[in-house]
């Protein structure tokens, strides 16, 4: 793996070239600047994952801090840049169907890597079908602070889809957390969570299994960002916030994790780009 630290905090990365961390990557998550782990020097490992301690979870359940370009749309199941499940998967590399029909990385994206004090930077291009697109993944530790910042640039000749998500794996407290989110915001009548006055999250009943937990939709306020003050079972929280307004943004548990999924679902015409950024503040150890 590679790392990143400080006296306080070392984020564990899983290594593009490395074969035992491909191992644990599939077509999900995009393999440069994947955060697999969060430790801090007091408190222990802080991050979990849907089948959380399990060193090999499946790649689609991942663990840590992932963050995706979809190859298909939500909700339509609509294939993005590919074509007859084939093609390339923005931060992947090359896919096709496997003989069973599952896909598959056939050919992993180049990356190069570079690394500065307190910042690695994650860098590669990509092309096929018509479209091309140059993508770089920078994070950096300030203290206690973890900056997540990605910048997407069309260089093909077609509209490109842009449909990504962060999918941060949130440690509970006895099957429990608690989470305050932006007063603007709301959340439909659910039977997994509930969302008071005060527009704190809360989980209805302790989820049994890794099978068993909710999913639901939050109802994003219009031009307000995504902060997020969530529990942790051995810090003070974690204030986790974006620099955009999410298009979409569910949440989902189970017995061993939970997660705010901000999206953007957008097209960036041919010679233009976008860039964003995640931001984790953790609180010092409780």
């Amino acid at each position: 793996m590679l790392t990143l630290g400080n006296s306080s905090l070392e984020i564990d990365l899983l290594d593009p070239d490395n074969a035992a961390d491909c191992a644990r990557q599939g077509v999900r998550y995009c393999w440069g600047a994947y955060i697999w782990q969060v430790r801090d020097a007091r408190a222990g490992e802080l991050f979990s994952g849907a089948e959380f301690p399990n060193p090999t979870p499946l790649p689609f359940n991942g663990q840590g801090l992932p963050e995706s370009f979809r190859h298909a749309e939500f909700g339509t199941n609509r294939p993005l840049i590919l074509q007859k499940n084939r093609g390339f998967i923005i931060g992947i590399g090359e896919v096709a169907p496997d003989n069973a029909g599952e896909l598959v990385v056939t050919a992993p994206c180049a990356w190069t890597v570079t690394r500065s004090p307190g910042t690695i930077e994650f860098c590669t291009g990509q092309s096929g079908n018509g479209y091309a697109c140059q993508l770089t993944r920078q994070l950096t530790l300030d203290g206690r602070t973890l900056t997540s910042a990605t910048s997407l640039t069309n260089t093909g000749e077609r509209p490109l889809p842009l449909h990504w998500f962060a999918h941060p794996f949130f440690a509970l407290t006895d099957r429990l957390l608690t989470c305050d989110l932006p007063a603007s915001w709301g959340m439909a009548q659910n039977v997994g969570f509930a969302l008071d006055a005060a527009h704190r999250l809360t989980f209805r009943r302790r989820f049994e299994n890794i099978k068993d937990g909710h999913f639901e939709q939050l109802v994003v306020a219009r031009g307000t960002v995504l902060r997020a003050v969530v529990s942790h079972p051995k810090l003070a929280g974690i204030v986790f916030s974006t620099d955009f307004t999410p298009d979409l943004c569910p949440v989902w548990g189970n017995c061993n994790t939970w997660s705010v999924e901000p999206y953007l679902t957008t097209e960036l015409a041919p010679g233009t780009h976008r860039a964003w950024q995640l931001r984790y503040e953790f609180g010092l150890p409780a």
